[in-house]
C-alpha cells in the first residue's frame, strides 16, 4: 500500500481540516513527522488504520470510541484517505461523523464509504472491506505497514504458543493444520462404514443359488402360460360370434324403441315450425319501425327537459346582469373623484417623509457633537505612543554594537560540539579495540588447551575419524560372526530326533555341530565399539568447540580491524575540524571563555528582543489609535453629510406638494399623519379595484347572455322537427299492420314477446327430422340382416362362463410369469449393490488404517509448529542481516528448542541469553530488524511490488552513534524499493530528514501540519 493523500478534520487535536499529501514525503524514500509531545504526530496514524478498517489501538467499540475521538470544539468529523494497493489501483477510505446538536455526548456512529478511481472519477463501492482491496487483516496491517505506539516489541516478546498463532494467520499456515481435517475424514469415513455394514445387512439373503431357483421357475410358469394361452384362444374366438349377435337383437329392439318416440313428437315438432317462421316474419318487418317509435318519443322527453333547464339558467343570467349595472351607476362617481384623491395621498406620503428626516436631523446633530470630542481625545493618545515608540528604538539601537553576530556563535557552538564529539568519540573507538584485543587473547588462550593447528585441524580430526571407523566396521563384522555363531549354538541345543529343524525342516539330527560359548568376547567387543562411539563424539565435540571459538576469534578480529579503522577516520577527521577554526575573536582550547560571550551576547539579545517586542507593540497600538482616528473623522464627516443630505431631501419633497401646504403639518405628530394616510391610501386601492372587478364582470356576463338566449331557441327548433317525425312514424306503422293483416299493434307486440332463437330453433327441427329418418332406415337395415338367426339367452351365458373362467386362468399365469420375471431382475440388481457394496466396505476399511497413520502424524498441530518453526528460522536469518549490521557483529538473533526467541552475545563467548535482557535501545534495534523482516515476507505474500513502512516510537532509546546506524539502515531500504516513514522528536534524525512534516499544536486552532 502507497499513501496518496489524507483528510482530517474534528478528530482528537486537529480541529480545523487539515490535508496531508503524500506524493512528495513518498518520493524521497525517507521522511518523518515531528512535534511536541501531545501535537497529534500519533493520530496521522491512528487515522488511517481508523479510515481502512474502523479500529484503533487506543480506542474500543466499549469506550465510546466516536464521542472521545472527535475534537471537542467540533460537531462533526472526517477522515479521507487516498491510497494504491499491490494491484497499483486508485482507493479511498472515507468515515465520517457527526455530533447530536441535542446531546453533546451523543455521537453519530461514523458513515463509511470506499471508492475506486475509474476513468477519472471516484466509483462507489458495494463493500467497505479493506482487507480485500488491501490484501492485510488489521492485525497484520499494524504489524507490517503502520507499527503504532506500545506495539512495536509485541512479536518479540510474544509467548512460543501465540507467536505459532500469529505465524499462522500471517501466512495462513491453516492450510498446514490438518488435524480437524484429518478428524473431519476420520469422523464421515467411520459414518461410510456404519452405513455400508448397515446396508449389507439388508443383502444376507442374496446370492447366486437363489437367483437360479428363481429362473427354473419361471421356466416352468412360462410353458404353463403358453398352454393356457391356446385354450383361450379357441372359447374366445366362439364366445366373441355370440356375443355379437346378442349386441345386433339388442340393438334392434333398442332403436325401434327410440323410433316409437320419435314419431310421437313429430306433430308437436311441425306446430313449432309454423310459430317460428311467423316470428321470424314479424321480427323483420316490425322490429325496425318500433325501435325508432320509442328512440323519438325518449328523445323528445330529453329536449323538454333540458328546454326547461336552459330557460331557468336564461333567467339567472338576465338577474345578474342587471345587478352588475346597478353596481357600476352607485360607485361611478367615486371612482371620477379618484384621481384627486391619490395626488392627496401621495402629498400625505411626502409629508411623513419629511417629518421623519426633521427627527434624523436631530439625531445627526447630537451625533456629530459627540464625534468631534472623540477625535479630540484620540489624537492626544497618538502623539503619547509615538513618544514611546522613538524611547524604545533609541534604547535598542544603543545595544545593537554590543552583540556578536548570531551566524558566528553558531558556527563556533557547532565546532566545539562537533569537537567534542569526536574526541568522545575517538575515547569510544579506542575502548572497543582494546575490548575486542582481549576478547582475541581469551580465545586464543582457549585454542592452546587443545593443543591443535588452526590451519589443518580438520584435516587431522578427518583422518582420526576414518581410522576409529575402520577399526568400529573391523569389531562389527567380529561381533556379526559370533552373533550367528551363538544362534547356531541355541538351535543346536534345542534339536531333538524326532522334531523338525527349523531351518532345514529335517527330523534325524546326525552330527550336531558343538560350538564354544562365545559371550565373553562378544561382550568385550561391545565395549570396545562403545568406546570407539565415545571417542568419535568427543571429537566430533572438540571440532564443534574449535569452529565456534574460530568463528568468534574472526568475529572479534573483522570487529578490531573495523574499529581501528574507524579511529583512524576519526583522527584524520579531528585533525581536518581542529584546521578548521577561523575566529580570531575566540581562543579554541578555551571552550569556556566562549561559552561566557555567548551567554552575555544571548542576553543582549535578549533585552533586544524585548525591546523590540514592545517596540512592536506599541506599533500595533499606535496603528490601532491612527486607524481610530480615521474612523472616527470619517463618521464625523458621514454625520455632516448626512444631515446635509437630509435638509436636501426635506426640500425636494416640500416642491412636490400639489395640493396640501408643508406648514399646515410641520408641527404634528408622525403617528397622527400616518393614520390619516392609511386610510385614505385603502380607501382609494378599494376603490378602483371594485370598480375594475365590476367592469370585468359586466364584460363576462354579456356573451353568456346571449348564447344563453340562443340556446333556447334551438332547442324549441329541434322539439319541433321531433314531433313531426312521431307523426310519421305513426303513419308508417299502421300502414304496414294493415298490409300483414294484423288488427293492431298489441297483436304484433304479443308475438315479439316470444323472443324465439329463430336459427337455433330451425337447428333443431332439422336435427330431428334428420334423426327421424336415419332410424327408419337403420330398423330396415337390421331386420333384413337378422332374418335368418336367432338368439338363446341360455347358450350365451354357457359360452361366457367358460370364456371367463378360461380368461382367468390366463391372467394369473401371466401374473406368475411377470412375478417371477420381476423377482429374477430384483435379485440380478440387489446381487449387484451387494457386490458395489462389498468393494466399498474394502476401501473404506483401508482408508480407515490411513487415517489412523495421518492422525497419529498430525495430532495436537505438531506439524503446524513444525511449519511455523521453519518460518520463525527464515525471519531470524532476514533480521541477523540488519541486526548485526546495527550491533557491529556483537549480538544476533535464534530461536532455542522450545522456539522461543534468544540473544547470541559475542561479547560474552558467544553465550546465548533471554531477550528480556535487552537494553531499551537494543529491544528497539532487534524489535525493528525483526519488523522490517516480517514486512517483506508478508508483504510478498500481497504480491506488492512497492511496498510503505511506518514506525511511531523506539529513536529516543539510541545514543547518537546508534541513531547513525539505524538511520543508515533506513536509508538502505530506499535502495530495497521501500518507502520509510518515521514519528520521533529526536533532533538528530530531523536534521538527517530531508522531507517531513512538522506537528504544531496551537490553543485556539489545534493541531496544525507543515511540510518541511
Amino acid at each position: 500500500m502507497i499513501p496518496i493523500q489524507l483528510t482530517l478534520e474534528g478528530l482528537y487535536s486537529y480541529q480545523e481540516r487539515q490535508k496531508i499529501d503524500f506524493e512528495n514525503l513518498t518520493e524521497a524514500g525517507l521522511f518523518g513527522i515531528f512535534g511536541s509531545v501531545g501535537s497529534g504526530k500519533s493520530s496521522i496514524l491512528e487515522a488511517i488504520s481508523f479510515a481502512l478498517y474502523g479500529e484503533t489501538e487506543r480506542l474500543n467499540s466499549r469506550d465510546k470510541r466516536a464521542y472521545n475521538m472527535m475534537n471537542l470544539k467540533s460537531n462533526k468529523s472526517l477522515i479521507e484517505f487516498d491510497f494504491i494497493n499491490y494491484e497499483n489501483k486508485k482507493f479511498r477510505a472515507k468515515r465520517e461523523f457527526k455530533r447530536n446538536s441535542k446531546n453533546f455526548e451523543d455521537v453519530k456512529t461514523p458513515e463509511v464509504s470506499f471508492y475506486e478511481w475509474k476513468n477519472e472519477t471516484w466509483i462507489p463501492l458495494e463493500h467497505s472491506k479493506a482487507e480485500k482491496i488491501i490484501g492485510l487483516s488489521y492485525a497484520n496491517f499494524k504489524r507490517t505497514i503502520i507499527i503504532p505506539q506500545g506495539q512495536f516489541k509485541e512479536f518479540l516478546e510474544l509467548g512460543a504458543t501465540e507467536r505459532t498463532n500469529m505465524m499462522k494467520e500471517i501466512f495462513s499456515l491453516h492450510r498446514f493444520d490438518l488435524q480437524n481435517n484429518v478428524s473431519v475424514l476420520n469422523t464421515k469415513n467411520k459414518s461410510e462404514l456404519d452405513q455400508l455394514e448397515g446396508q449389507l445387512k439388508g443383502f444376507e439373503e442374496v446370492n447366486e443359488e437363489q437367483i437360479l431357483f428363481e429362473k427354473e421357475n419361471l421356466k416352468t410358469e412360462k410353458q404353463k402360460f403358453e398352454e393356457i394361452k391356446i385354450q383361450f384362444k379357441n372359447i374366445e374366438e366362439k364366445y366373441q360370434q355370440l356375443k355379437n349377435l346378442k349386441t345386433d337383437f339388442e340393438s334392434l329392439k333398442q332403436k325401434k324403441f327410440d323410433f316409437e318416440k320419435l314419431r310421437l313428437q313429430k306433430a308437436e315438432v311441425d306446430e313449432l315450425e309454423i310459430k317460428t317462421e311467423l316470428f321470424d316474419k314479424v321480427f323483420r318487418i316490425f322490429t325496425p319501425i318500433i325501435a325508432e317509435k320509442n328512440k323519438l318519443q325518449k328523445e323528445i322527453s330529453e329536449q323538454l327537459k333540458n328546454k326547461d333547464n336552459q330557460f331557468k339558467i336564461l333567467q339567472e343570467t338576465a338577474t345578474r346582469f342587471e345587478d352588475i349595472k346597478n353596481k357600476l351607476a352607485v360607485i361611478l362617481p367615486k371612482f371620477e373623484a379618484l384621481e384627486q384623491s391619490k395626488i392627496q395621498a401621495n402629498d400625505l406620503g411626502l409629508i411623513l417623509k419629511m417629518l421623519e428626516f426633521s427627527s434624523d436631523i436631530k439625531t445627526l446633530k447630537d451625533r456629530t457633537d459627540k464625534g468631534s470630542d472623540k477625535v479630540l481625545e484620540v489624537e492626544a493618545v497618538h502623539l503619547l505612543i509615538q513618544k514611546k515608540i522613538s524611547e524604545l528604538t533609541e534604547s535598542a539601537e544603543a545595544l545593537k554594537p554590543k552583540k556578536i553576530d548570531s551566524n558566528t556563535l553558531i558556527h563556533v557552538g557547532n565546532w566545539f560540539l562537533e569537537q567534542k564529539n569526536l574526541a568522545e568519540s575517538a575515547k569510544n573507538q579506542t575502548g572497543k579495540i582494546e575490548e575486542a584485543q582481549i576478547k582475541i587473547e581469551k580465545l586464543n588462550a582457549e585454542l592452546i588447551s587443545f593443543s591443535v593447528n588452526t590451519e589443518t585441524y580438520k584435516e587431522d580430526f578427518k583422518l582420526k575419524s576414518e581410522a576409529l571407523e575402520t577399526e568400529m566396521k573391523k569389531f562389527s563384522e567380529r561381533r556379526n560372526q559370533l552373533e550367528v555363531q551363538q544362534k547356531l549354538a541355541h538351535f543346536a541345543g534345542e534339536l531333538h530326533d524326532g522334531e523338525s529343524c527349523p531351518l532345514c525342516g529335517a527330523l534325524e539330527h546326525p552330527n550336531i555341530v558343538e560350538f564354544d560359548d562365545v559371550n565373553a568376547e562378544v561382550n568385550v567387543i561391545k565395549k570396545q565399539i562403545e568406546q570407539i562411539e565415545i571417542q568419535k563424539g568427543l571429537h566430533l565435540k572438540q571440532v564443534s568447540e574449535i569452529e565456534k571459538i574460530l568463528d568468534r576469534k574472526k568475529i572479534f578480529e573483522e570487529q578490531e580491524k573495523a574499529e581501528q579503522e574507524n579511529l583512524n577516520q576519526i583522527k584524520i577527521i579531528t585533525d581536518n575540524h581542529r584546521k578548521n577554526f577561523v575566529w580570531k575573536d575566540f581562543n579554541a582550547e578555551n571552550e569556556a571563555e566562549f561559552e561566557q560571550k555567548r551567554q552575555q551576547s544571548f542576553e543582549i539579545e535578549k533585552q533586544i528582543e524585548e525591546q523590540s517586542r514592545q517596540i512592536s507593540e506599541q506599533q500595533k497600538l499606535l496603528e490601532k489609535e491612527r486607524g481610530n482616528l480615521e474612523k472616527y473623522k470619517k463618521a464625523l464627516e458621514e454625520f455632516k453629510l448626512k444631515e446635509r443630505e437630509v435638509e436636501t431631501q426635506i426640500k425636494t419633497s416640500e416642491s412636490n406638494l400639489k395640493i396640501l401646504q408643508w406648514l399646515d403639518y410641520q408641527g404634528k405628530e408622525i403617528a397622527e399623519i400616518e393614520d390619516v394616510y392609511k386610510k385614505l391610501a385603502q380607501s382609494n386601492l378599494e376603490t378602483e379595484q371594485n370598480y375594475q372587478q365590476l367592469i370585468k364582470d359586466e364584460k363576462e356576463i354579456s356573451p353568456k347572455l346571449a348564447e344563453q338566449k340562443t340556446i333556447v331557441n334551438q332547442l324549441e327548433t329541434r322539439i319541433s322537427e321531433l314531433e313531426k317525425e312521431v307523426s310519421e312514424n305513426e303513419d308508417y306503422l299502421t300502414e304496414s299492420l294493415v298490409e300483414n293483416n294484423f288488427i293492431d299493434v298489441n297483436t304484433v307486440q304479443n308475438i315479439l314477446l316470444q323472443e324465439i332463437n329463430v336459427q337455433q330453433m330451425r337447428n333443431t327441427i332439422q336435427n330431428f327430422r334428420i334423426q327421424f329418418e336415419t332410424l327408419r332406415n337403420v330398423i330396415s337395415e337390421l331386420e333384413i340382416k337378422l332374418k335368418d338367426f336367432s338368439f338363446d339367452e341360455e347358450q350365451f351365458a354357457v359360452a361366457e362362463n367358460q370364456f371367463k373362467t378360461i380368461e382367468n386362468d390366463l391372467k394369473i399365469a401371466n401374473d406368475s410369469v411377470v412375478k417371477i420375471s420381476s423377482e429374477i431382475e430384483r435379485l440380478e440388481k440387489e446381487f449387484k449393490k451387494k457386490e458395489n457394496l462389498l468393494l466399498d466396505l474394502a476401501k473404506a476399511q483401508k482408508r480407515r488404517e490411513n487415517l489412523a497413520i495421518m492422525q497419529n502424524l498430525f495430532n495436537g498441530a505438531g506439524f503446524v509448529r513444525y511449519i511455523s518453526s521453519i518460518y520463525l528460522r527464515q525471519l531470524c536469518d532476514h533480521a541477523n542481516v540488519r541486526f548485526h549490521r546495527m550491533t557491529r557483529n556483537q549480538l544476533s538473533l535464534q530461536l532455542n528448542e522450545n522456539n522461543d526467541f534468544e540473544i547470541i552475545d559475542y561479547l560474552n563467548e558467544g553465550r546465548s541469553r533471554s531477550v528480556k535482557t535487552l537494553s531499551g535501545g537494543q529491544a528497539f534495534q532487534v524489535s525493528l530488524s525483526l519488523a522490517l523482516a516480517l514486512a517483506e515476507s508478508v508483504q510478498t505474500n500481497a504480491q506488492s511490488e512497492k511496498n510503505f513502512f511506518f514506525i511511531d516510537e523506539g529513536f529516543g532509546t539510541q545514543d547518537v552513534e546508534s541513531v547513525n546506524i539505524v538511520f543508515e539502515t533506513l536509508m538502505n531500504l530506499q535502495k530495497e524499493n521501500r518507502i520509510v516513514g518515521i514519528i520521533s522528536h529526536v533532533e538528530e534524525l530531523k536534521e538527517k530528514i530531508p522531507v517531513s512534516l512538522h506537528i504544531t499544536k496551537d490553543e485556539e486552532r489545534g493541531s496544525l501540519i507543515e511540510i518541511v
